[in-house]
């Protein structure tokens, strides 16, 4: 149960980047709330995680799931730089998330 309430936080992390570039600095309302929104949600579920799981464990999980799912998508919609460097990065970063999970007892 604890994995799953990371693996959530983790897009909701990715929707609250979105929310905030979306927000232009706060300017705008809708944008702004959502990132408010999703951001405290996240860290919520981060906190419920973190009653089961290792902290540098969950808080390493959740930021890579943030970090690359983020670079992901900013590529995807964003037209972010795709170069080769960039995506072989991202690929290490999930590929620690996924070590993480695998070595962790829980």
């Amino acid at each position: 149960m604890a994995w799953s309430l990371l693996g959530f936080a983790g897009l909701l992390e990715i929707a609250f980047a979105f929310f905030m570039k979306g927000s232009d600095g706060f300017t705008r309302l809708t944008p702004g709330l959502l990132a408010v929104a999703t951001g405290l949600s996240s860290v919520f579920l981060l906190s419920l995680s973190l009653r089961t799981l290792p902290v540098g464990t969950a808080y390493a999980v959740w930021t890579g799931i943030g970090a690359a799912g983020t670079a992901i998508l900013g590529m995807a919609v964003l037209e972010d730089s795709t170069s080769a460097l960039r995506i072989a990065c991202i690929g290490v970063i999930l590929l620690g998330v996924i070590g993480l999970k695998l070595v962790s007892g829980n």
